[in-house]
């Protein structure tokens, strides 16, 4: 196993991890920042998904870089990333911190986009990431950190930044979802 697919299953092993910190009952203590009360878990939970999260563009980096790039790891890839963002937002609807609808409407269109590109394979077609469904895991990645610390530091001055990301979240998990089954409605009408 090369690399590039071991940082992708450090991500998938991270998943674990952070539902973890999110959920467990027990507390590790408490902190305050100005008006801000988060708990250490939540600390440690947050630290974490940004750690696998940036794993994201690493792994892909160096299958490119290293000319590496793996049956394996096309399929790892996009699973790990489906995971993270998966659990996360199950774990935030658990802790009452976002709304399941909102967990459902991003969670739904990664099935449906998972759905597409494994028709087109199955037709011997491969639908690429697109520019637009990475900057919407990007924005997904700081709307559910900006929830598990608790909006912080944007809370202590009074910007709702978490809920505002969380808005451009689902903006643009349904737009990308529409761009990638427009440019592929080819691979749907021949099926």
């Amino acid at each position: 196993m090369n690399l590039a697919n071991r940082i992708t299953l450090v991500r998938i092993f991270l998943v674990p991890v952070v539902m973890f910190f999110l959920l467990v009952r027990y507390q590790f203590g408490t902190f305050e920042i100005g008006s801000i009360h988060m708990t250490y878990n939540e600390l440690i939970a947050a630290l974490v998904f940004i750690l696998a999260a940036s794993t994201d563009g690493l792994d892909g980096y160096i299958a490119r870089k290293r000319k590496i790039v793996t049956n394996l790891g096309k399929f790892l890839d996009p699973l790990a990333d489906k995971l993270l963002i998966s659990a996360a937002l199950i774990s935030l609807v658990e802790m009452q911190r976002l709304e399941a609808w909102i967990a459902i409407v991003i969670i739904s269109r990664e099935f449906a986009v998972t759905g597409l590109r494994l028709v087109a394979a199955a037709e011997g077609q491969v639908i690429a990431a697109s520019a637009l469904g990475k900057i919407k895991t990007w924005i997904q990645i700081i709307a559910i950190t900006a929830l598990m610390i608790r909006n912080f530091p944007f809370e202590t001055v009074g910007i709702p930044f978490a809920d505002i990301s969380i808005w451009a979240m689902v903006i643009i998990t349904i737009y990308s979802g529409y761009d990638y089954f427009m440019k592929n409605r080819n691979v749907i009408q021949y099926s």
